[in-house]
């Protein structure tokens, strides 16, 4: 637990809201330190508020931060992550959530006092209320700032404009979009069909994802322990266009297949539901990641030999065998999941895709060399940049000889140089990749 978690004790959930964002502002995941706060509420409805309110202030952080420094008369400190994060919950509470003006000020900045910076209820106070005084004219003012404006940074909001030039502002809606809770059913136990029949059973609104046979999207979100047979295994958490993976591989039993960078498992685990007879392994180099992917298969009472190894520095039994299939759904920039990953838009750097490029080559070609000839390769990414999907592989197939690029027989996605871009948004999934790798006999 981050030391920030430890030390506050109070149960108001703006400040342990406050804390969760001014880890995030310091360069953390969200999805890492919600984890460590949200124990600290006992009420279900305090931890709800606390979730709403930081990932929605990272949906609209680029919108947040332009009102903020124009209320400001100069920059927060770093130190003051804690007191910023506290303006800009402020700021979207007075403009996304159904709470009164006056409570939403004097609770937020109320909880300034809870944080020990008594200094700042005065500040908050009063950018807050500049900010109602001045709405109107402020708001008008983001059609002068695209990136405030569509609340995206403005490296990857001109990338989505020249990757859809058409109907960029589609792709930019979605991925600022409230994504659906997406579940697999597992078809070993149930048909797609015979789970929606439990979900309306017990009170839960779903319709089928048309691009996955297992695939549902819930109409609203609810808890997984209320999902019927969820402890059982009977189904899993997981976007329709994730789900879209284990079906490209022509799995048959008795293959022996690769989940190169395998955490959390969804994928593994969704490949041994499809096709029990195949035999698995697993691997990451992050022993906590794997752990998760044990967890999964556990939870599914599925089993798959799991590996701790690098990708890009192949050693140990797992590199000694060669594979009929490899999924390769390498490290990425995950700008095609924003809308479940709001803090991405923040905390990725335009600078940082040379680094996840070369990386991603360097897996490519490490891996590759662990593939049957005849074999397949999926490869995979959660990335809506031509970069990492599309000329990652134009470069990749000049240097292997022996690898062609076969194409995908699907109505999903839109076809690239090589392999197929789904689109943030399109069917409701999530922005995905894919491309199918064949490696020639010799």
């Amino acid at each position: 637990m981050p030391a920030a978690a430890r030390k506050l004790t109070s149960g108001d959930p703006r400040s342990v809201a406050a804390r969760v964002l001014q880890q995030v502002l310091a360069g953390r995941s969200l999805s890492e330190q919600l984890p460590h706060f949200l124990p600290q509420l006992e009420d279900g409805r305090d931890r709800g508020l606390v979730q709403a309110i930081c990932f929605g202030v990272m949906r609209t952080y680029h919108r947040l931060h332009y009102l903020e420094h124009q209320l400001l008369a100069k920059p927060l400190k770093a130190r003051d992550r804690d007191i910023e994060a506290l303006i800009l919950m402020g700021l979207y509470q007075l403009l996304y959530l159904r709470v009164g003006d006056h409570a939403a000020v004097h609770e937020t900045a109320g909880a300034a006092n809870k944080l020990g910076k008594r200094w700042a209820v005065g500040l908050i106070n009063g950018v807050l209320r500049n900010f109602l005084r001045q709405r109107e004219r402020l708001l008008t003012d983001l059609e002068r700032h695209p990136d405030a404006l569509h609340a995206m940074p403005a490296w990857l909001l001109q990338a989505v404009q020249s990757q859809w030039p058409d109907s960029w502002q589609t792709r930019i809606e979605a991925l600022n979009s409230h994504p659906p809770m997406s579940l697999r059913v597992n078809r070993q136990i149930h048909s797609r069909q015979a789970y929606l029949q439990l979900l309306r059973d017990s009170g839960i609104g779903a319709e089928p994802i048309p691009q996955v046979e297992c695939g549902i999207n819930l109409i609203q979100a609810v808890d997984v322990e209320d999902l019927p047979g969820f402890a059982q295994g009977h189904v899993s958490v997981q976007d329709g266009a994730a789900q879209l993976a284990a079906g490209l591989l022509d799995l048959a039993p008795g293959q022996q297949v690769l989940d190169a960078c395998a955490a959390p498992g969804g994928k593994s685990c969704h490949m041994l539901e499809l096709e029990p007879g195949i035999s698995l392994t697993a691997l990451d180099s992050d022993p906590e990641r794997l752990q998760q992917v044990r967890e999964n298969l556990t939870r599914l009472g599925l089993q798959a030999t799991l590996e701790r190894g690098d990708a890009v520095d192949p050693g140990g039994s797992w590199a000694e065998r060669c594979y009929d299939r490899i999924l390769l759904d390498v490290p990425c920039s995950a700008t095609g999941v924003i809308r479940r990953h709001p803090d991405i838009k923040y905390l990725r750097r335009e600078s940082d895709i040379g680094s996840l490029t070369k990386l991603q080559a360097a897996i490519l070609d490490r891996v590759w060399g662990l593939l049957k000839p005849g074999g397949r390769m999926l490869y995979a990414t959660c990335s809506v940049l031509p970069q990492e999907n599309e000329l990652q592989l134009e470069r990749f197939l000049h240097r292997q000889g022996d690898a062609q690029a076969d194409p995908l027989d699907v109505t999903w996605g839109e076809n690239r140089s090589v392999g197929r871009q789904i689109a943030p948004g399109e069917g409701n999934m999530d922005g995905f990749f894919y491309a199918h790798l064949v490696k020639r006999a010799s």
